[in-house]
């Protein structure tokens, strides 16, 4: 009976918490272009709660917010393509 298994030890995720609620930001500006392209991707997606680990009121917020700053031009709506010709 030999044991040469791997012992695995679990170890728990650390906890996500809310950029928003540490900070105590009530609002969102959408002026503030450094903050909003930290949570849209390089193809300029929204990232979603789970990935950003905002809670639900302040990605509300931050999906309005980064609609206004693609309309106003601050942010891209997409990556842009190159012509041919």
């Amino acid at each position: 009976m030999n044991n040469n298994r791997k012992r695995r030890y679990f170890r728990y995720p650390k906890k996500k918490f809310c950029y928003f609620c540490s900070n105590k930001m009530d609002e969102i500006d959408y002026k503030d272009v450094n903050l909003l392209s930290r949570y849209v991707t390089e193809r300029y997606k929204i990232l979603g709660r789970k990935t950003t680990a905002t809670c639900a009121k302040h990605q509300r917020v931050l999906t309005t917010a980064i609609k206004k700053a693609r309309v106003m031009a601050l942010l891209p709506f997409t990556v842009g393509r190159k012509l041919k010709g």
